[in-house]
């Protein structure tokens, strides 16, 4: 299907092309996920994946995937090196196909890179510019009110080639809508579960954070368990966009969603952390997101990590010491977070750091070591592979637990 809206079909919109930002170094885990929804990769970049699909795909992507940042409507892309350059390639554009007489919109963000144009407020002001202009001759109007929905414009130039989309998404997907309180230095949702889903870990399996902080890795990974949809109870931006997803459509995403939550399983899910205040943040947060009955929280030092259970899983952000003081005391902690870590010898440790010594202080080299940055902080996810479980047998079906 087309760009239509409830009334009507319009036939020069057979698909739409989309694009995904996400965390840099974790491409190929959202382009599993785009496939997985059955969507058709156009390309992968650095920190960007563009794809194609019908109107239900921009409310499907919104609601489904958990690694993107969020999801923009490609309008085109061209290339300028001067700003006349790009008023005249802005405006060539078929704005009319995606903004209404009434729609309020804006250049929200404008990042350029390796491009003769570098001034983010001059080519947000030119481009909005562009924009009027071409709908003064499409509506036939001087003024325009825009005071029905929000269509926010984002520019992206990389090497003189410009690319403009609308953001269907809004407030970024990271926000789940879960987590209203957190802790120090929190792992943003969507980069804990992009986390996750670079692990073999599955639901059958224990996993623990001992670091949990306001509880975003064990609430991350029991909404992956659940089969719960990270963007089924917020709202988006684009949902007021009846001109091009109808609001029916966006209600049969969520619907589905509901549709696919595995309500009745079974789940191993610890999260602890010293701080008592926080543990009563992270509970808080796994009941607002509908899981707290899969997790354990409690208030426990990572010095006392045990577990009778085997072939389990630690996933996990520990301080990396953002003050020269708490930096100071960081060969102690990942000493000590080894020593604690080794009496699990047959379980998997995965943890996210942008402490560069942490495998000198672990005492051990990972067995992967990822690049990834969180935010503009460059990070690495020290992957330490334990062996794999006996499989399962009529002898002894709980091997893997």
């Amino acid at each position: 299907m087309g760009l239509i809206s409830d009334g009507d079909i319009d036939r020069n919109m057979q698909e739409l092309e989309l694009i995904a930002p996400c965390h840099f170094g974790l491409e190929a885990v959202l382009k599993r996920e785009i496939t997985d929804l059955g969507y058709e990769i156009v390309s992968v970049e650095d920190g960007r994946i563009t794809f194609k699909g019908d109107q239900a795909a921009l409310a499907r992507a919104n609601v489904f995937i958990r690694t993107a940042e969020r999801i923009m409507i490609k309008v085109g892309s061209f290339r300028a090196v001067t700003f006349d350059e790009l008023f005249e390639g802005t405006k060539a554009l078929s704005w009319e196909e995606y903004l209404p007489r009434d729609a309020r919109f804006w250049v929200t963000k404008a990042t350029t890179n390796k491009s003769k144009l570098f001034s983010g407020s001059d080519i947000q002001s030119i481009v909005k510019k562009a924009i009027v202009d071409k709908l003064k001759g499409n509506y036939h109007i001087n003024w325009f009110e825009e005071d029905g929905a929000e269509y926010p414009i984002r520019v992206f130039i990389l090497k003189d080639m410009v690319t403009i989309a609308l953001d269907s998404s809004g407030t970024s997907l990271h926000k789940r809508g879960y987590r209203q309180l957190v802790g120090k230095a929190p792992i943003s949702e969507t980069l804990a579960a992009a986390l996750i889903m670079l692990t073999p870990w599955k639901k059958d399996r224990i996993l623990v954070d001992p670091f949990c902080g306001s509880g975003t890795f064990p609430i991350e990974a029991a909404m992956q368990g659940a089969n719960i949809a990270p963007g089924m109870n917020r709202t988006f931006t684009g949902g007021h966009w009846d001109n091009i997803t109808p609001k029916r459509i966006w209600d049969e995403a969520v619907k589905e969603a509901e549709e696919r939550i595995c309500r009745d399983v079974k789940m191993n899910i610890q999260g602890y952390d010293v701080d008592s205040g926080i543990i009563k943040c992270a509970i808080q947060n796994a009941r607002d997101a509908g899981v707290e009955q899969y997790i354990h929280f409690q208030q426990r030092d990572m010095r006392e990590l045990s577990s009778p259970k085997k072939y389990g899983f630690i996933i996990t952000n520990p301080p990396y010491g953002e003050r020269l003081e708490e930096k100071a005391n960081l060969p102690k902690l990942y000493r000590d977070m080894a020593a604690s870590f080794d009496r699990l010898d047959t379980w998997s440790k995965y943890i996210i750091t942008s402490y560069e010594d942490a495998e000198k202080y672990l005492g051990k080299k990972a067995t992967k070591n990822r690049k990834i940055y969180n935010g503009m902080i460059k990070s690495y996810f020290y992957q330490y592979m334990g062996p794999r479980p006996p499989k399962r047998t009529s002898d002894n079906p709980s091997a893997t637990l």
